[in-house]
């Protein structure tokens, strides 16, 4: 995309942005800022469905995707890598727990399932 059409772009989206922020306020509806933070947990949440670990809100069961989960865990480990020594405290011990905790969830039910 040529540079012209970044800015035209990036430009529309700012609008429709700041748009939608206006119309929220007006309504009284809340409008939560994305943050790293809740990014994470995004990822974090939709791997433990993949595990079964949550119900999955769409069909309202449990169901094993070890394939889909794999992918947020590594997906997870990507943007470990790449924000290595960009991270504030809590944003890097956040990632670094979620990491840890969602693949010792998932060997534990790797191995429960082979047994």
């Amino acid at each position: 995309m040529d540079q012209e059409n970044q800015k035209k772009v990036d430009e529309n989206w700012k609008n429709q942005v700041n748009k939608e922020k206006k119309e929220s306020v007006d309504s009284n509806d809340v409008y939560h800022q994305p943050t790293f933070s809740i990014f994470l947990s995004s990822l974090g949440m939709q791997a433990m469905i993949a595990m079964g670990k949550l119900e999955n809100p769409l069909t309202k069961k449990s169901e094993t995707n070890f394939e889909q989960a794999r992918f947020l865990i590594d997906t997870l480990g990507v943007i470990e890598q790449k924000t290595r020594n960009n991270l504030n405290p809590e944003e890097k011990t956040l990632l670094e727990e979620y990491l840890y905790n969602l693949r010792m969830m998932y060997i534990e039910l790797k191995k429960s399932t082979n047994d």
